[in-house]
């Protein structure tokens, strides 16, 4: 009899990422509402800034939530969180102040956070041996989330208005629902009889979180960023807003693909094959697209985004390759730098951007970019964990 644990669960991978959709779907709203609010509470760019830090800052609580997930069952925390992000982030409407529009991010945040640390966990017990296609299709969720969870924010609004749209919460609780029907009986191994301090989990995974962490610095300087600027510096060339939004859109639409195929592909070619060649592509491409002029850019844009969005399942896969029994809080760790890195290259880009402008700021990136490419070399050879 084939070895359940090593098949590839199509329909609990599928759920789990239609999950992930609804979760980042939800929590992608902030981007549309945020003018909205700005005009409701006479918000400053500074406050309306803090916004965005509000929501993002329970990331740093990750390795907490993934190291308690190892040693109970996570289930419950994977099925109720896409309803509770839903109703926290509908309810931003009709909130009566700044105050609580804080607090409905900050448990955004931290439902976002439970999530995040736990979800690709399960995909990576349903994926079996297929581990780097379970994590193209978790991807793929999260990249068709911030494609389209733009256009059903303001499509709401237009509907109901800003303090009328809360009823679209119960997408997300039916999608909670689903989840709980189908993932009611699904099976996950328990740590708590290998429990270590996550002091002993890190010192286990430090040789292979350091090329990690670089690897994710790559990904900052060649994705985060340009997709944090991509329209303003198509304002600053003197284009139209709607241009921008227009790349922007392309861009995210395009990474759809590269994250279903990369970790898919890695599978069968081998993880450090895949990010050899897509690194250097990425940084040679967002050279291209910034030099280049005219109709050019769009084609250059999808190429980009195709590639460089593949390079985060395949990240994703090697973690999953090396933490053995230790992957929430493995997976907590990594989260914590994924969003460590990315402010840091955020606020690296727009400060050079203020100083030399955007095209000097996004050819620094993409020579960073292309210097992360020695991580790779420094993956050590695939080591399952042995029970001790």
């Amino acid at each position: 009899m084939k070895n359940k644990s090593a098949t590839f669960q199509t329909k609990n991978v599928l759920m789990l990422s239609s999950g992930h959709f609804v979760q980042d779907a939800f929590a992608v709203f902030l981007a549309p509402f945020l003018p909205l609010l700005i005009s409701k509470f006479g918000l400053s760019m500074v406050l309306a800034g803090f916004l965005t830090v509000a929501l993002r800052m329970p990331a740093l609580l990750s390795p907490v939530f993934g190291y308690i997930s190892d040693f109970v069952d996570a289930r419950i925390m994977v099925i109720v969180t896409p309803a509770a992000t839903a109703i926290a982030m509908s309810l931003l409407g009709v909130a009566p102040n700044y105050t609580i529009v804080c607090l409905l991010l900050v448990l955004t945040g931290i439902s976002s956070s439970l999530f995040h640390t736990i979800g690709p966990v399960m995909v990576a017990h349903v994926s079996g041996n297929d581990l780097g296609r379970g994590m193209s299709y978790w991807m793929t969720g999260a990249e068709l989330a911030r494609t389209i969870a733009p256009l059903i924010a303001v499509s709401v609004v237009s509907m109901w208005g800003f303090e009328g749209s809360y009823p679209v919460m119960l997408i997300g609780i039916f999608a909670a629902l689903l989840l709980y029907i189908n993932l009611k009986d699904l099976q996950l191994p328990s740590s708590r009889k290998n429990a270590r301090s996550m002091g002993k989990i890190w010192h286990m995974l430090r040789r292979i979180m350091i090329p990690l962490i670089t690897l994710l610095f790559c990904r900052a300087f060649l994705i985060t960023s340009f997709t944090a600027f991509l329209p303003t510096y198509m304002v600053s060339l003197k284009k139209t807003l709607w241009l921008g939004g227009v790349m922007l859109a392309l861009f995210e639409l395009a990474g759809i693909a590269g994250a279903l195929f990369g970790g898919t592909i890695s599978d069968r070619v081998g993880r450090r094959r895949i990010l050899l060649v897509t690194i250097p592509a990425s940084s040679a491409l967002m050279l291209a697209f910034v030099y280049s002029a005219g109709w050019m850019k769009f084609p250059l844009v999808m190429l980009l985004g195709v590639i460089a969005f593949s390079i985060m399942p395949v990240n994703m896969a090697i973690l999953y390759d090396f933490c053995g029994k230790n992957r929430g809080v493995a997976n907590g760790f990594f989260m914590t730098v994924n969003f460590l890195s990315t402010a840091i290259v955020t606020l690296f880009v727009g400060w050079l951007a203020d100083l030399a402008g955007f095209r000097m700021a996004f050819t620094v990136n993409a020579i960073l970019g292309f210097l992360c490419v020695a991580a790779v070399f420094l993956i050590p050879p695939i080591r399952k964990e042995v029970d001790e």
